[in-house]
This record gives structure tokens, sequence and C-alpha cells, in this order.
């Protein structure tokens, strides 16, 4: 071998996008501008993650790692950020990633690396699913015990141009260890009844009634989280699957669920037809079905026949209390239903902006004018100030908190049996740094809806911020459950609990996951170098920190965290601490 050459054994990460080629001949400029923005928040990470990209030709990604561990921490984090990012994209324009690692002998000279160990990888990237990720024996072994992540056995595989065959398995990104191949994550959590409600496919012909049948089926969703003894997938995470075709055990697989229910909504006139069908995740069969063709006003009936066949299905017994509320618009006024649809649709949908606020305001408000008793109306106007509070949209968005309060505040006195009413009070006592009442309000919510992750969430932060950190965590993991898709947003929750709580290695593994599916984000970097600091990785938290610089030169630790709830002063010493450990601040 040449002096220049040397050889030396590496994680291999190769990457693509699926159906390059089919996105280039629809639009190529589009596509390239596409694929720059995804590589712009997709290639930082290998580096977050301890690796080197090695080329970055067309489409294709190729990385080394030191690490296998962290190999597929990356390739599962990449996937997790563009599932996310193909949310906010229309269905037309969507990217996935193939993704194949190898462990492997590589040989590296002044101007290149190649062999077999790399040969393999991409050979692995050709066989892995839109979104997936294959991964050699070699990887498999290593990683063993170390990833909370299921492992399908694919059996031994001849790849192309490999003299060998390869032992190739892919990995579940959600499910637990060693699952057999024909179980669901769902089987790792408990023994309760689980479902997720995906989109209901708008048949309308008419692109404006999308609202519509997007609001029927977070009703279900509603109807269904407040059952206790059925665990239901938030809407943030089943609305992911919007306008894709994919099979139910998938969706079964990647959010835990075991059953699946779909459908279709065609609205004409004042005429609607609702299809709706029950599916097995595990087998695929279907356990119900039924149409509907009713006219538009009986579609609180529909719905409650939906919900109580589902139950029926599924075996599941209410309490007296379940039965009494199961279902309940709120209202009897179909327009004032059919406003606050709109205003919801705009308030949760993929684009927030000033624009949207005002025109779901308007919507809301509108709803109330027909139907001043329309307590979940009055919620959304309460929630969609409080978004307004938190965004900086309006010109005086200091004003929107108190508005909030009010219109939550309002909502209860119109029904106090409406979690989200209770939420968005919690989270404005929370702002007003009234922990107790706000602990008191989102409690209530849960009681009244089980499922409702954002409001799991709301609690284990206000435990973190009364000093009760470790109660904190099991809390935000179940709403991670909950809304698996989601979790950019709880993890930097999550990882604030294991800061307070003193465990540093795993708060600095989150917060890392975290920047990586948000690359903006200084809060996250700011708990960041504090819990590097306290590891003693002093040259990792000052990059750390000098990247917060740079996204917001202005950040000031002690102004930020002045205005943060905390019950306990020693807390926040806690983290400043970790920062002074570094030189920080």
């Amino acid at each position: 071998m040449a002096e220049s050459q040397s050889r030396r054994l590496a994680a291999i990460l190769a990457a693509d996008i699926a159906g390059y080629s089919a996105l280039m001949g629809a639009d190529e400029a589009r596509t390239v501008t596409d694929l720059k923005g995804h590589q712009a928040v997709v290639l930082p990470m290998v580096g977050n993650f301890g690796g080197r990209i090695i080329d970055t030709a067309g489409d294709g990604i190729l990385a080394e790692f030191a690490s296998v561990v962290n190999a597929v921490e990356c390739a599962v984090t990449i996937q997790r950020a563009m599932a996310e990012r193909n949310t906010t994209i229309e269905p037309t324009r969507r990217m996935q990633f193939r993704i194949g690692i190898n462990l492997g002998d590589v040989i590296y000279d002044e101007n290149r690396i190649f062999g077999d160990g790399i040969n393999i990888a991409a050979r692995l990237e050709g066989i892995a699913t839109p979104g997936g990720i294959c991964v050699s024996a070699k990887v498999r072994d290593e990683i063993d015990g170390k990833i909370n992540f299921a492992y399908e056995d694919m059996g031994d595989r001849q790849l192309k141009n490999i003299a060998r065959s390869v032992r190739v398995y892919g990995i579940h990104l959600d499910a637990a260890p060693d699952a057999p191949a024909a179980q669901t994550a769902a089987e790792k959590h408990d023994d309760k009844p689980s479902i997720a409600v995906l989109p209901f496919t708008n048949m309308s012909g008419d692109p404006e009634q999308e609202y519509f049948s997007d609001g029927i089926s977070e009703d279900i969703i509603t109807d269904l989280s407040k059952i206790a003894g059925l665990t239901v997938i938030a809407r943030n995470s089943s609305f992911t699957y919007k306008g894709r075709s994919v099979d139910v055990r998938t969706v079964g697989r990647e959010l835990a669920v075991r059953s699946v229910l779909e459908g279709s909504i065609r609205r004409a006139g004042n005429r609607v037809r609702i299809t709706a069908q029950l599916i097995d995740a595990i087998s695929g069969a279907h356990v119900w079905a039924d149409r509907y063709d009713r006219d538009l006003t009986d579609i609180f009936a529909v719905q409650d026949d939906v919900t109580r066949r589902i139950v029926g299905a599924l075996k599941i017994t209410l309490t007296p209390a379940e039965n009494a509320h199961l279902t309940n618009s709120g209202t009897s006024n179909i327009d004032a239903y059919d406003s606050a649809l709109r205003g919801r649709e705009l308030l949760l949908g993929t684009r927030k902006s000033r624009e949207t606020f005002e025109q779901a305001k308007a919507c809301l408000l509108r709803a109330v004018e027909l139907d001043p008793n329309y307590a979940q109306a009055l919620a959304g106007l309460g929630f969609a100030y409080m978004f307004d509070y938190q965004n900086r949209w309006s010109d005086d968005p200091d004003s929107s908190l108190p508005l909030a309060k009010h219109y939550a505040e309002l909502a209860i006195a119109k029904n106090p049996k409406e979690p989200l009413a209770r939420v968005v009070a919690a989270v404005a006592a929370t702002f007003g740094r009234d922990l107790d009442e706000a602990k008191s309000q989102v409690e209530v919510a849960l009681s009244l809806n089980p499922n409702f992750a954002m409001a799991y969430n709301v609690l284990g932060t206000l435990r973190s911020y009364s000093g009760e950190p470790l109660e904190a965590i099991p809390v935000i993991e179940h709403a991670m459950r909950l809304d698996p898709a989601f979790n950019a947003q709880y993890l930097h929750f999550l990882a604030m609990a294991h800061l307070l709580a003193g465990h540093y290695e795993k708060a600095a593994e989150l917060l890392r996951q975290r920047i990586a599916l948000v690359p903006e984000t200084d809060f996250s970097r700011s708990a960041l170098a504090s819990a590097l600091g306290h590891l003693g990785e002093v040259d990792d938290a000052r990059r750390v920190w000098a990247e917060l610089k740079k996204i917001n030169p202005k950040y000031s630790f002690s102004e930020h965290f002045a205005r943060l709830p905390f019950k306990k002063e020693e807390d926040v010493r806690r983290i400043a601490e970790g920062l002074a450990k570094a030189g920080l601040e």
C-alpha cells in the first residue's frame, strides 16, 4: 500500500432522496431549492453527532463516524427531522431520505475514501424504504442494548457488486429493542387499546373544504381522547400522514398503536357523505366500516355514532361520566360550528403568522357571535391570544396574555368541562407565576381529557419550575408517547427536567437531539452549554455558546431566566453554575 494511504474502522452513513429524479423531472428549479433547504438542516446534524461529511454529490450524503451509536442516532434524528419538515410541505414536494449504515474497514488517501465498508453502506441505502434505515449485522451487533429501537431481521441479502451476502436489519424508529418483526411498538407500552385517527380525505373536489374534513377528524380525536381506557394519538402526530398513501401497519408501528381509523368526507351543499373504517394496525384487517349520507345538520349525530362504534369494536367499557360527555360539539348552530372549524384549522395549520392569527381570531369571534355560549370557540380564542403572546405577532402582544386569560375564564364559565380552556388558563397562570393555580387548572384538564398531550407537557413543565424535576420526567415522556411526531417541542422540556435533576449526560443527549431538529434554537443551546459545563466539556460548551451568540447576539442568560417562573432560586443557580464552569456569562 502507498505511504499516502491508511486504513481504519469506521461507521459509514449513506443517504439519498427517494424518487429524486422524478421530482427533478417535475420541477427542476423548485426541487433544487427544496433540497438545499433540507440539506441546510440535515448536514449540520452529522457534526452534532461527531461525524464528518465525506461527500454531498447530487441528492446524496456520505458521512463517517468513529462511533456506530452516534451514526445510528444521527440517522434516526435525520429521519425524524425530515418527517417533521414534510408536515409543512405540500405532498407533491415532500422528500424522504433512504439511509444505509455499515461498519467496516475503509481506505483513506490524500483525496478520497473508498473500500467495501463504503460500498456496502451505499447498497444498504438502496434497499431501505423511503424514510427508513437499513443497517448491516455488524452495526446491529454494536448498537445492541445501547439504543432503544427494534430491529427487523430482513435476512441475508446479495447486494449489487458485493461478493458475499450481507445480513440486513431494518430499524423501527419508535419500537422497543429486539421486538419480534410482527410485533408493533404499541405492545411495549401497556395493554390498553390504542388508536390513531388519520385525517379524513377531502373528497369534495374543492381544496377550500380541507378545513371541514380536518375538523371532523379532529373532533373524533377529541371525543375518543376523553376515554381513560383508550390511548389516543394527538392530532399533531396523526396529521403527519395527511396526503400520504401509507400502509396502516406502518402507521401502527410508527405511532405505537393497535388500531387506525381512516375515512373520507364529501360535502356538497347541505349534504355530507362520510365513510369510516377501523383497521387492526397489526394484521391490516378491517374491524368495522360504515358509510353515512346525511344532511349537514346531522353531522354531530354522525360523529357520535362513529365514536361509539369504535368504542364498541374495541370492547371498551365507559364510565357513566364518559358516556355522558363522550360527544359534545358545544353548539347546535351549524354556522357557528363551521366558523370555529375554519378558525381552528388556521391556528393549527402548518403556516403560522400574524395573518393567520388575525384570520383565525375573526373566524372564532364570528362563531361566538353566532352562539355566545360556545365554550369551544371561546377557548379557541384564548388559545389564539396565547399564541400571539408567545410569538409576538400583533402590535401589542403583551395585551394578549390578559385576553387569553379572559377568554379561557369565559369558556370555563360557559362549560366547566372544556379541557382546552383549562390548559389556556394554566399557561396564563404560569406566565403570571401562579404555579399552584396553573397546576390546578391543568389537572382538571387531564381529568376531562386523559389523552391531552399538551396538558401533560404543561404539567411536566410546571413540576420542573416547581422544583420537582424527577416527577416531571415521566409526565413529559407520556406527552411524547401521545404525540410522538411533536417530539422536537417536548425534547427541550424533558432535557430541562433532567438538567435540573442533575442528569447532565442525559440532558446533553436530549438537547443535542433538540438542536438537530430545531437548528435555530438559542434556549436549548444555553441549557446544553450548562450541561456540558457541569460535565467538564468546556471546549464543547464554548462552541455551543458561540453558536447561540451567532443566532441571537443579544441573548442574556440572566435576563432570559429571570422571566421564567422558577419557584426555587437554587434551580436557576444550578444552571448558571454549569455556564460558570465553562467560563461563560
